[in-house]
């Protein structure tokens, strides 16, 4: 399946996994990326390729990634300057999500609120283009693992009414990237799964590219 018109938005994004500090697995889903990166590009014109190491706080702002996915189970601890490093992440381009593995809501949150000190955070709504660009989500994040038996959230940060990190609860959509045999989801999980990463992906091109 191609979507026409991709050509000039769907542009290299460079994913990275975000390697953080505080003793959390950071290295959790180690096939998730590949296999997003994989199925957003076959779904449409898109060059998007995995940065080949994880990337730090330190190194990001020379890796040349766009999109730093964070996932785990633990704890995350970041230094004032590894805080501003990410922000200036965002503020040059960058989208930043992460994705709670389980375990790590209360860490992510606390970092998050780190990062982004004067961020509006809120859930993002159903009519958001994370939810309606490449593929239609109307109610919202799709449900890939069991947690504590909630509802999914999407916690969007906000600076000036751009959307430029989000962090993702109750859904596990790492879990839905990787390989079939990692967890044994079923087809539909899955593929839920890598259409919503493939809009979060597209979103993070084409917020750059907004008048």
């Amino acid at each position: 399946m191609v979507f026409i018109g991709c050509s000039q938005i769907c542009e290299a994004q460079v994913l990275a996994v975000f390697k953080y500090d505080g003793g959390g697995d950071w290295y959790a889903n180690p096939t998730a990326l590949k296999n997003l990166s994989e199925f957003y590009n076959k779904s449409t014109d898109a060059r998007s390729l995995v940065h080949s190491e994880p990337v730090t706080a330190e190194s990001l702002l020379a890796s040349g990634v766009s999109f730093l996915h964070g996932t785990g189970h633990g704890r995350i601890i970041l230094s004032e300057a590894q805080a501003n490093q990410l922000r200036a992440f965002t503020e040059n381009g960058g989208f930043l999500h992460i994705d709670d593995n389980y375990g790590m809501s209360t860490y992510a949150k606390e970092a998050l609120k780190q990062i982004f000190p004067t961020a509006t955070i809120e859930q993002v709504s159903h009519d958001h283009p994370i939810f309606n660009s490449l593929f239609p989500f109307p109610e919202g994040m799709p449900k890939i693992h069991e947690h504590d038996n909630g509802t999914p959230e999407a916690i969007g940060y906000f600076v000036k009414g751009e959307l430029v990190a989000l962090l993702t609860l109750e859904t596990d959509l790492g879990d839905g990237w990787e390989d079939a045999e990692v967890h044994a989801d079923t087809k539909e999980k899955r593929e839920a799964a890598l259409k919503m990463g493939a809009n979060l992906l597209h979103w993070a091109t084409v917020r750059n590219q907004q008048p």
